[in-house]
Parts: C-alpha cells; structure tokens; sequence
C-alpha cells in the first residue's frame, strides 16, 4: 500500500513524500526533492562565462575562455555528484532498526544503518535558517554511558527543509512505527 503527499519546500519548490507499507513492521518513507531548475543552471553558466568573456577582452587570453568552461564543467559535476540530493528514504524495520538513504543527482548513494536498540526517540528540532523558522525530522541516540542522556541527534530529510508539516506528519508516522518504550509490537496509524 502507497500514500503520496505534497509540501513545498523553504524555497516553494515541491516535494512529494510517499509511505509505503511492506508489512504490519516494516515502513518506507519517500521523500523527492526538487530536481536542479534549469533556469539556475542557465544563470550560473551564463554569469561564469559572461566573467570569462569579460577578462578575454581585457587580456586577449584564450585560455580564460578555456579555463571557464572547465570551471564551469567541474562545478556542474561536483555539484550533482556531492550536493544536489534528489531523494531522500527512511525505511523502519520494527525489530532491526532504521536505515536512511540519500540519493544525489549524479545517481550515487549514501546509506547510514541505525540499530533499534540505539534509538532514544523521534522529535521535531527547529533551527532558524536565514529570516525563516524551519522544522525538521531528528532521531535521537541513546547514550550507552548515561541511560537517560542523548549520544547525537540524526536529522532526518536534512536536504529538504520543509514548513512544520511535513516533519510533524513524518514523526507521527515514524513514532507509531517505532519501539521507543522496549515493547515489541507492530506499526500502527
């Protein structure tokens, strides 16, 4: 079974978040990012070269020209392959634990495994980013030398900041899904 939701991000670009059921224990949470606008990518390579075009004149230097253009290839690359994320996952085994999982634009992946026995709780943190209040998902570790201290907190959907709903919802969802009190029992709505 599959539930599709849209939000809008900080910056108005949407986001869609699916839950998926595989079984009573088992949960997917989906979240797609916008992808790269092609206005941006226009706008930057333009101003780039247009700086190029600039200091060519000034120096009569081919090579400025050359050079911006593969400035502007590598900046494209790296952007897709270390920044641009397209997708975010939180998959939730009941017994096992939560694995997170980010997809980049260039199609690399980067996956992080939480045991369930080192989960504390689910929250909401709220940060201040720019003149905006944004609100966003975080697991919370427990600490194996304090039993009711917090070892680190592990945000959530980091590269999609979103307003207070989508991480309200996804934290009822994840809590119902989760055995934050010790008790073995099934995901429930």
């Amino acid at each position: 079974m599959e539930d599709e939701l849209s939000f809008s991000d900080i910056y108005g670009g949407r986001l869609a978040l699916q839950r998926r059921y595989y079984s009573p224990s088992c949960r997917e949470f989906c979240l797609s990012c916008p992808r790269l606008s092609l206005r941006s990518l226009t706008s930057v390579t333009c101003t780039v070269w247009l700086a190029a075009y600039g200091l060519f004149t000034l120096c009569e230097n081919s090579m400025i020209l050359s050079a911006a253009i593969f400035i502007t290839l590598l900046g494209l690359l790296g952007y897709l392959h270390f920044v641009k994320i397209d997708q975010e996952t939180l998959l939730i085994i009941d017994s096992l634990g939560i694995q997170l999982t980010s997809s980049y634009a260039s199609g690399k992946e980067s996956t992080t495994f939480i045991e369930m026995g080192k989960v504390k709780d689910v929250i909401i943190n709220e940060a201040i980013y720019m003149q905006k209040v944004i609100y966003y998902l975080c697991i919370l570790l427990n600490d194996p030398a304090d039993p009711h201290g917090i070892s680190q907190v592990v945000p959530v959907f980091q590269d999609c900041l979103t307003a207070v709903t989508l991480p309200w919802r996804a934290s009822l969802w994840c809590s119902s899904c989760l055995l934050l009190d010790g008790d073995h029992g099934i995901c429930t709505d």
